[in-house]
């Protein structure tokens, strides 16, 4: 399931009419309008903002003169995703990080939006930075909320600061930022209790904590998928505590959208981290720009190149720029590539993140089955060291053996030989053409990407 998948379906097929039209008129512009108020409204964002973005992308449509490089479909794109850039925010929000340490994060939100999980994976993504995170277990109502950030805490090596359940939030996060302090943690992340709705009870404690421990961000943490309440939780608990930035947990589930892009307009709070995944490492900062390129189908190139820059290492990579030259591609290289590609996230977000294929009308539909890449894993582990290095050698007794093996059919087998051979052709090509060279003088990295995405 793509990020905003139904959201940008709609408005990709309105700009393809678009941009069929050698002319537009004020009628065609007024129609396109028509149909993307629609697409945002079944995407859950809220009238008022679904308004005033149609009013604000008309107004500039018809008012401007259209660019000489653009066509006027073009033109009204890009005028689109200009708006939308700006609708979420305009541009990355980063923490605010104190030049006195430590930097306390006040974590808050309704009870299972995903506070606990949520602040694990903030401390991860800053310790991959180089920070040295504490965690505080500052939620003592509810059950197994102390252990279940202790666990999540063993599982990243960082330490939890934790007083028990008999101690009050406010005591607790205001040793716990003495603590980081005589121990050099140079970053304080505090889990706070939440409440099913917003009561006085709730607003009251946050706040107590709040002035006695004066945190530099106030993060409010909201499901994507609970779609126009995610926005009022939003401006409610921004109204009372004057939060600073909101994550986004669960996006990846969400194909409508309409939080991440009602938020921002309807609090004044910007998105500054959003979760795609529920492993540790899936917390992203979130960029405006990106997104709206998402969600027209223009792609993300930049968040692939980093997806790929912090699961391919260096060394890895120039040993296969080596056998690129050499055409030494074999099925070990294959497996580890497909291995790194799996770390990366799921394939059918990372073809979003390639222009041409978000929005290619021969992938509408296609279900990438990442069943099919655990099966090539089989199969090649299956094989012999000599088998990997020389697929020429696998006959039809070898196959049958192989196929037990993984528990696969002689067809998986041929047809994943099949595959690596028209693969190790295009990397020959590759290899011998000039782009090879041109990319080798070229940016740091190039080849820390995936072969598929090549």
């Amino acid at each position: 399931m793509a990020v905003f998948s139904s959201l940008a379906e709609k408005l990709q097929d309105t700009f393809r009419k678009l941009k069929n039209k050698g002319k537009l008129t004020e009628s065609d512009v007024s129609e396109a309008m028509r149909e993307i108020r629609v697409a945002l409204l079944e995407a859950d964002v809220s009238y008022k903002v679904a308004k005033q973005f149609i009013n604000s992308v008309k107004e500039r449509a018809v008012g401007q003169e259209v660019m000489e490089s653009l066509t006027p479909g073009q033109h009204v794109v890009k005028i689109v995703h200009e708006e939308l850039t700006k609708l979420m925010g305009a541009s990355q929000s980063k923490i605010a990080v104190s030049p006195k340490p430590p930097t306390i994060i006040m974590l808050v939100g309704l009870q299972g939006s995903g506070k606990t999980t949520s602040g694990a994976k903030l401390a991860n993504y800053f310790k991959k930075q180089g920070r040295r995170p504490l965690l505080v277990a500052g939620d003592i109502y509810r059950p197994a909320a102390i252990k279940q950030i202790q666990v999540l805490g063993d599982q990243l090596g960082l330490p939890v600061y934790s007083m028990g359940d008999q101690v009050s939030p406010v005591e607790i996060a205001r040793r716990a930022v003495e603590h980081a302090q005589e121990n050099s943690n140079d970053l304080v992340i505090i889990d706070t209790a939440g409440r099913l709705h917003i009561n006085e009870e709730l607003m009251k404690e946050l706040k107590d904590i709040r002035h006695t421990v004066t945190p530099h961000e106030i993060l409010l943490v909201v499901d994507a998928m609970t779609g126009q309440d995610a926005v009022n939780v939003a401006e409610a608990f921004n109204k009372e505590l004057e939060i600073s930035g909101v994550i986004l947990t669960k996006l990846d589930g969400d194909t409508r959208g309409g939080a991440a892009l009602s938020v921002k307009s309807v609090t004044g709070c910007p998105i500054k981290f959003v979760g795609m995944g529920e492993k540790l490492d899936a917390l992203e900062p979130f960029y405006p720009d990106r997104m709206a390129s998402r969600i027209l189908g223009m792609g993300d190139v930049l968040t692939l190149i980093e997806k790929a820059q912090t699961t391919y290492d260096e060394k890895k990579a120039k040993e296969m720029e080596e056998k690129l030259r050499k055409a030494e591609f074999t099925l070990e290289d294959f497996l580890d590539q497909l291995q790194q590609m799996k770390k990366m996230g799921s394939l059918e977000d990372l073809l979003g993140m390639i222009p041409g294929l978000s929005n290619n009308k021969q992938l509408k539909g296609v279900q990438v089955d990442e069943k099919e890449l655990t099966n090539i894993e089989a199969i090649i582990q299956s094989m012999t060291p000599r088998e990997r290095q020389h697929p020429e050698i696998i006959n039809g007794s070898r196959k049958q053996r192989i196929a037990t093996g993984s528990g696969t059919k002689v067809q998986d087998v041929n047809k994943l030989l099949k595959q690596f051979i028209q693969t190790k052709k295009m990397m020959k090509q590759f290899g011998d053409s000039a782009l090879m060279k041109k990319a080798k003088k070229g940016k740091k990295g190039m080849f820390k990407l995936p072969f598929f995405g090549q």
